[in-house]
Protein backbone atom coordinates (compact mmCIF):
# COMPACT_ATOMS: atom_id res chain seq x y z
CA UNK A 1 0.00 0.00 0.00
CA UNK A 2 1.28 3.09 -0.73
CA UNK A 3 1.87 6.02 1.67
CA UNK A 4 0.05 9.32 1.61
CA UNK A 5 0.28 11.76 4.96
CA UNK A 6 -0.68 14.83 3.35
CA UNK A 7 -4.30 15.43 1.42
CA UNK A 8 -6.66 18.03 0.41
CA UNK A 9 -10.23 17.19 0.17
CA UNK A 10 -13.34 19.37 -0.86
CA UNK A 11 -16.25 18.74 1.21
CA UNK A 12 -19.97 19.77 0.89
CA UNK A 13 -23.17 18.99 3.78
CA UNK A 14 -26.37 18.24 2.34
CA UNK A 15 -29.39 21.34 1.86
CA UNK A 16 -32.16 21.06 3.68
CA UNK A 17 -35.57 19.84 1.68
CA UNK A 18 -37.78 22.87 1.21
CA UNK A 19 -41.37 23.15 2.75
CA UNK A 20 -44.68 21.59 0.89
CA UNK A 21 -47.47 24.45 0.33
CA UNK A 22 -50.49 21.61 0.18
CA UNK A 23 -54.21 21.63 0.74
CA UNK A 24 -56.42 18.90 1.66
CA UNK A 25 -58.94 17.95 -1.56
CA UNK A 26 -61.37 15.83 -1.01
CA UNK A 27 -64.97 14.68 -2.19
CA UNK A 28 -67.40 16.31 0.01
CA UNK A 29 -64.57 18.22 2.34
CA UNK A 30 -64.86 21.68 1.25
CA UNK A 31 -62.40 23.40 3.41
CA UNK A 32 -59.83 20.49 3.99
CA UNK A 33 -56.94 22.94 5.27
CA UNK A 34 -53.60 22.90 4.77
CA UNK A 35 -51.55 19.97 4.59
CA UNK A 36 -47.90 20.27 3.34
CA UNK A 37 -45.28 18.28 5.08
CA UNK A 38 -41.60 19.87 6.27
CA UNK A 39 -38.70 19.20 4.55
CA UNK A 40 -36.03 16.72 4.90
CA UNK A 41 -32.71 17.56 7.11
CA UNK A 42 -29.61 17.55 4.60
CA UNK A 43 -26.39 15.04 5.42
CA UNK A 44 -23.60 16.17 7.86
CA UNK A 45 -20.09 15.36 5.92
CA UNK A 46 -18.59 13.39 8.98
CA UNK A 47 -14.62 12.40 9.56
CA UNK A 48 -14.01 8.89 11.98
CA UNK A 49 -10.90 7.89 13.07
CA UNK A 50 -10.46 3.74 12.78
CA UNK A 51 -7.92 1.10 13.33
CA UNK A 52 -6.01 -0.76 11.05
CA UNK A 53 -4.95 2.15 8.65
CA UNK A 54 -1.81 4.03 8.04
CA UNK A 55 -2.26 5.84 4.69
CA UNK A 56 -4.25 8.65 3.22
CA UNK A 57 -3.66 7.13 -0.24
CA UNK A 58 -7.56 6.98 -0.46
CA UNK A 59 -8.27 11.02 -0.66
CA UNK A 60 -5.41 10.77 -3.99
CA UNK A 61 -8.35 9.12 -5.85
CA UNK A 62 -11.28 10.66 -4.36
CA UNK A 63 -11.02 14.95 -3.31
CA UNK A 64 -14.84 15.16 -3.68
CA UNK A 65 -17.35 14.34 -0.82
CA UNK A 66 -20.61 14.99 -1.12
CA UNK A 67 -23.61 14.46 1.44
CA UNK A 68 -27.17 13.62 0.53
CA UNK A 69 -29.94 16.44 -0.17
CA UNK A 70 -32.81 16.28 2.18
CA UNK A 71 -36.48 15.25 0.03
CA UNK A 72 -38.85 18.59 0.11
CA UNK A 73 -42.09 18.01 2.13
CA UNK A 74 -45.03 16.63 0.03
CA UNK A 75 -48.89 17.25 0.92
CA UNK A 76 -50.73 14.74 3.06
CA UNK A 77 -48.95 15.48 6.03
CA UNK A 78 -45.51 13.89 4.68
CA UNK A 79 -42.34 14.99 5.71
CA UNK A 80 -39.39 14.91 3.02
CA UNK A 81 -36.77 12.39 3.74
CA UNK A 82 -33.43 13.10 5.49
CA UNK A 83 -30.09 12.99 3.54
CA UNK A 84 -27.57 10.62 4.42
CA UNK A 85 -24.62 11.54 5.82
CA UNK A 86 -20.92 10.78 4.56
CA UNK A 87 -18.43 9.57 6.08
CA UNK A 88 -14.85 9.88 5.53
CA UNK A 89 -12.82 7.53 7.18
CA UNK A 90 -8.95 8.41 8.16
CA UNK A 91 -6.49 6.76 10.27
CA UNK A 92 -5.55 7.70 13.89
CA UNK A 93 -3.41 10.07 14.17
CA UNK A 94 -5.02 12.54 11.40
CA UNK A 95 -4.79 16.24 11.74
CA UNK A 96 -7.97 17.94 10.23
CA UNK A 97 -6.93 21.42 8.73
CA UNK A 98 -8.19 24.45 7.51
CA UNK A 99 -7.63 25.63 4.21
CA UNK A 100 -4.91 27.73 5.56
CA UNK A 101 -2.79 24.62 6.61
CA UNK A 102 -2.27 26.38 9.96
CA UNK A 103 -5.88 26.18 12.45
CA UNK A 104 -6.41 22.77 13.32
CA UNK A 105 -9.93 22.02 13.55
CA UNK A 106 -9.73 18.56 15.33
CA UNK A 107 -6.92 15.92 15.98
CA UNK A 108 -8.24 12.72 15.43
CA UNK A 109 -6.01 10.43 18.07
CA UNK A 110 -8.70 7.67 19.17
CA UNK A 111 -9.83 4.98 17.53
CA UNK A 112 -13.79 5.75 17.01
CA UNK A 113 -13.66 9.28 17.22
CA UNK A 114 -15.91 11.65 14.85
CA UNK A 115 -16.78 14.75 14.38
CA UNK A 116 -18.95 16.57 11.96
CA UNK A 117 -17.03 18.73 9.97
CA UNK A 118 -19.73 20.59 8.23
CA UNK A 119 -23.77 20.21 9.48
CA UNK A 120 -26.34 19.53 6.78
CA UNK A 121 -29.01 22.01 6.95
CA UNK A 122 -32.08 22.21 8.55
CA UNK A 123 -35.73 21.19 6.32
CA UNK A 124 -38.29 23.83 5.88
CA UNK A 125 -41.55 23.90 7.37
CA UNK A 126 -44.25 23.11 4.92
CA UNK A 127 -47.68 25.35 5.14
CA UNK A 128 -49.22 22.95 8.22
CA UNK A 129 -46.92 24.73 10.36
CA UNK A 130 -48.36 27.94 10.18
CA UNK A 131 -51.94 27.09 10.56
CA UNK A 132 -53.36 29.11 13.65
CA UNK A 133 -56.77 30.09 14.74
CA UNK A 134 -55.96 33.48 12.76
CA UNK A 135 -55.14 31.83 9.86
CA UNK A 136 -56.29 28.62 8.78
CA UNK A 137 -54.99 28.78 5.10
CA UNK A 138 -51.84 29.68 5.05
CA UNK A 139 -49.92 30.02 1.70
CA UNK A 140 -46.50 29.90 2.73
CA UNK A 141 -43.54 27.11 3.32
CA UNK A 142 -40.22 27.78 4.28
CA UNK A 143 -37.34 27.01 2.10
CA UNK A 144 -34.51 24.32 3.67
CA UNK A 145 -31.42 25.79 4.91
CA UNK A 146 -28.19 26.01 2.35
CA UNK A 147 -25.46 23.31 2.05
CA UNK A 148 -21.58 24.22 3.77
CA UNK A 149 -18.74 23.76 1.13
CA UNK A 150 -15.22 24.25 2.52
CA UNK A 151 -11.87 22.36 1.35
CA UNK A 152 -9.73 21.26 4.27
CA UNK A 153 -6.45 19.74 4.38
CA UNK A 154 -6.07 16.08 6.53
CA UNK A 155 -2.17 15.64 7.59
CA UNK A 156 -1.05 11.60 9.24
CA UNK A 157 1.07 11.96 12.04
CA UNK A 158 1.36 8.33 12.79
CA UNK A 159 1.25 6.96 16.49
CA UNK A 160 3.82 5.56 17.27
CA UNK A 161 5.89 4.59 21.16
CA UNK A 162 9.58 5.10 19.75
CA UNK A 163 10.94 7.24 16.60
CA UNK A 164 14.40 6.66 15.04
CA UNK A 165 16.37 9.85 14.65
CA UNK A 166 19.71 10.08 12.07
CA UNK A 167 21.45 11.65 8.96
CA UNK A 168 20.56 9.00 5.98
CA UNK A 169 22.42 5.64 5.91
CA UNK A 170 22.90 6.08 9.54
CA UNK A 171 21.44 2.06 10.14
CA UNK A 172 17.92 3.11 10.97
CA UNK A 173 15.88 0.82 8.16
CA UNK A 174 18.47 -1.94 9.18
CA UNK A 175 17.94 -1.20 12.79
CA UNK A 176 13.91 -1.73 12.35
CA UNK A 177 14.48 -4.52 10.27
CA UNK A 178 16.51 -6.55 12.95
CA UNK A 179 14.17 -5.66 15.50
CA UNK A 180 10.75 -6.24 14.10
CA UNK A 181 8.77 -8.42 10.97
CA UNK A 182 9.05 -4.60 9.39
CA UNK A 183 10.62 -4.70 5.70
CA UNK A 184 12.05 -1.47 4.91
CA UNK A 185 14.07 -1.05 1.38
CA UNK A 186 18.00 -1.33 2.70
CA UNK A 187 20.28 0.01 0.17
CA UNK A 188 23.50 1.51 0.38
CA UNK A 189 22.94 5.03 -0.90
CA UNK A 190 21.14 8.19 0.62
CA UNK A 191 17.45 8.54 0.95
CA UNK A 192 16.73 5.04 0.94
CA UNK A 193 13.55 5.50 2.82
CA UNK A 194 11.30 8.10 1.36
CA UNK A 195 8.69 7.50 3.85
CA UNK A 196 7.76 6.16 7.00
CA UNK A 197 8.11 2.69 7.88
CA UNK A 198 5.71 1.22 11.24
CA UNK A 199 7.42 -2.11 13.09
CA UNK A 200 6.16 -3.69 16.26
CA UNK A 201 9.14 -4.46 18.31
CA UNK A 202 9.42 -7.22 21.31
CA UNK A 203 11.74 -7.42 24.19
CA UNK A 204 11.09 -9.25 27.84
CA UNK A 205 7.18 -9.70 26.82
CA UNK A 206 6.97 -5.84 26.56
CA UNK A 207 5.71 -4.49 23.17
CA UNK A 208 6.07 -1.18 21.17
CA UNK A 209 5.50 0.25 18.40
CA UNK A 210 8.66 2.19 16.67
CA UNK A 211 8.69 4.68 13.17
CA UNK A 212 11.20 4.91 10.99
CA UNK A 213 11.32 7.77 9.07
CA UNK A 214 13.40 9.32 6.07
CA UNK A 215 16.96 10.66 7.32
CA UNK A 216 17.49 14.48 8.04
CA UNK A 217 20.57 16.33 6.55
CA UNK A 218 21.68 20.12 7.66
CA UNK A 219 19.30 22.38 6.56
CA UNK A 220 16.33 20.18 6.53
CA UNK A 221 14.31 22.91 8.22
CA UNK A 222 15.08 25.12 5.42
CA UNK A 223 13.30 22.58 2.86
CA UNK A 224 16.91 20.88 1.66
CA UNK A 225 16.94 17.65 1.38
CA UNK A 226 13.64 15.73 2.50
CA UNK A 227 13.05 18.89 4.77
CA UNK A 228 11.43 18.27 7.93
CA UNK A 229 8.13 17.33 6.89
CA UNK A 230 8.16 13.92 8.16
CA UNK A 231 9.17 14.96 11.69
CA UNK A 232 5.51 15.21 12.44
CA UNK A 233 5.11 11.41 12.45
CA UNK A 234 7.49 11.39 15.40
CA UNK A 235 5.99 14.13 17.49
CA UNK A 236 3.30 11.92 19.24
CA UNK A 237 6.30 9.15 19.74
CA UNK A 238 7.47 8.94 24.19
CA UNK A 239 11.09 8.39 23.16
CA UNK A 240 13.34 9.01 20.32
CA UNK A 241 16.35 6.93 19.49
CA UNK A 242 19.04 8.75 18.07
CA UNK A 243 21.39 6.82 15.75
CA UNK A 244 24.68 7.88 14.87
CA UNK A 245 26.24 6.31 12.18
CA UNK A 246 29.99 4.54 13.81
CA UNK A 247 31.37 4.98 10.26
CA UNK A 248 31.63 8.41 10.03
CA UNK A 249 34.68 10.41 11.17
CA UNK A 250 32.51 13.61 12.29
CA UNK A 251 30.03 11.34 14.38
CA UNK A 252 29.91 14.45 17.11
CA UNK A 253 28.96 16.93 14.16
CA UNK A 254 26.55 14.32 13.07
CA UNK A 255 24.95 14.37 16.06
CA UNK A 256 24.53 18.25 16.60
CA UNK A 257 23.01 18.36 12.99
CA UNK A 258 20.34 16.33 14.27
CA UNK A 259 19.68 18.16 17.34
CA UNK A 260 19.68 21.69 15.87
CA UNK A 261 17.17 20.17 13.36
CA UNK A 262 14.81 19.77 15.43
CA UNK A 263 15.08 22.91 18.02
CA UNK A 264 14.58 24.89 14.41
CA UNK A 265 11.40 22.77 13.83
CA UNK A 266 10.16 23.78 17.22
CA UNK A 267 7.87 22.51 19.32
CA UNK A 268 8.97 19.90 22.36
CA UNK A 269 10.66 17.64 19.90
CA UNK A 270 14.29 18.50 20.69
CA UNK A 271 13.13 18.28 24.75
CA UNK A 272 11.75 14.70 24.62
CA UNK A 273 13.47 11.70 26.15
CA UNK A 274 15.63 10.18 23.87
CA UNK A 275 18.29 7.20 23.63
CA UNK A 276 21.13 7.69 21.75
CA UNK A 277 23.16 4.72 20.11
CA UNK A 278 26.40 4.29 18.06
CA UNK A 279 25.53 2.16 15.01
CA UNK A 280 27.41 -0.35 12.45
CA UNK A 281 29.90 -0.83 15.73
CA UNK A 282 31.12 -4.22 13.69
CA UNK A 283 32.65 -2.06 11.04
CA UNK A 284 35.98 -0.86 12.47
CA UNK A 285 37.81 -2.33 15.91
CA UNK A 286 37.79 -1.94 19.55
CA UNK A 287 40.29 0.73 19.83
CA UNK A 288 38.77 3.18 17.40
CA UNK A 289 34.72 2.27 18.68
CA UNK A 290 36.26 3.10 22.00
CA UNK A 291 37.52 6.61 20.56
CA UNK A 292 34.16 7.34 19.02
CA UNK A 293 32.13 6.64 21.85
CA UNK A 294 33.77 8.59 24.25
CA UNK A 295 34.06 11.68 22.20
CA UNK A 296 30.32 10.97 22.26
CA UNK A 297 29.99 10.70 25.07
CA UNK A 298 31.21 13.85 26.29
CA UNK A 299 29.49 15.98 24.06
CA UNK A 300 25.75 14.53 24.95
CA UNK A 301 26.92 13.70 28.82
CA UNK A 302 24.90 10.71 28.80
CA UNK A 303 26.48 7.02 27.92
CA UNK A 304 26.32 6.15 24.37
CA UNK A 305 24.67 2.73 23.77
CA UNK A 306 25.88 0.47 20.79
CA UNK A 307 24.84 -1.58 18.44
CA UNK A 308 24.75 -3.34 15.12
CA UNK A 309 21.81 -4.29 13.06
CA UNK A 310 24.03 -6.40 11.16
CA UNK A 311 25.25 -8.77 13.67
CA UNK A 312 22.61 -7.91 15.81
CA UNK A 313 24.92 -6.96 18.86
CA UNK A 314 24.12 -4.43 21.28
CA UNK A 315 20.37 -4.37 19.69
CA UNK A 316 19.22 -5.97 23.50
CA UNK A 317 20.45 -3.56 25.19
CA UNK A 318 18.90 -0.47 23.19
CA UNK A 319 15.60 -2.11 23.38
CA UNK A 320 15.40 -2.24 27.00
CA UNK A 321 16.73 1.21 27.81
CA UNK A 322 13.32 2.14 25.60
CA UNK A 323 11.41 -0.15 26.88
CA UNK A 324 12.27 1.37 30.13
CA UNK A 325 11.42 4.91 29.30
CA UNK A 326 8.33 3.82 27.45
CA UNK A 327 6.59 2.49 30.79
CA UNK A 328 7.72 5.75 32.33
CA UNK A 329 5.68 7.69 30.03
CA UNK A 330 3.04 5.11 30.18
CA UNK A 331 3.41 5.41 34.15
CA UNK A 332 2.99 8.88 33.71
CA UNK A 333 -0.01 9.24 31.75
CA UNK A 334 -2.09 6.47 33.71
CA UNK A 335 -0.96 9.25 37.34
CA UNK A 336 -2.35 12.18 35.28
CA UNK A 337 -5.66 10.39 34.19
CA UNK A 338 -6.20 9.09 37.75
CA UNK A 339 -5.95 12.91 39.44
CA UNK A 340 -7.98 14.04 37.09
CA UNK A 341 -10.62 11.13 37.49
CA UNK A 342 -10.14 10.14 34.16
CA UNK A 343 -9.32 7.06 35.45
CA UNK A 344 -10.03 5.24 39.16
CA UNK A 345 -7.47 3.63 40.92
CA UNK A 346 -7.30 -0.24 40.45
CA UNK A 347 -9.38 0.09 37.21
CA UNK A 348 -13.24 -0.15 36.99
CA UNK A 349 -15.09 -1.91 39.17
CA UNK A 350 -19.25 -2.02 38.79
Amino acid sequence: MKFLDLAKVYIKSGAGGNGCISFRREAHTEYGGPDGGNGGRGGDVVVEAIDNLNTLIDFRYQQHFFAQNGRSGMGKQRSGADGQDIVLKVPVGTEILEEDQETVIIDLTEPGQRYILSQGGNGGFGNLHFKSSTNQAPRRANPGQPFVERTIWLRLKLIADVGLLGLPNAGKSTFLAATSNARPKIADYPFTTLHPNLGVVGVDNKEFVIADIPGLIAGASEGIGLGVRFLGHVERCAVLLHLVDGTSETVVEDYKIIIKELEKYGGELAYRSRVSALATIDAFDEPELAIKAHELELQIGSPVLQLSGVSRAGLTDVLRAIATKVEQRDAFEKTNKIESGEEEPGGWRP
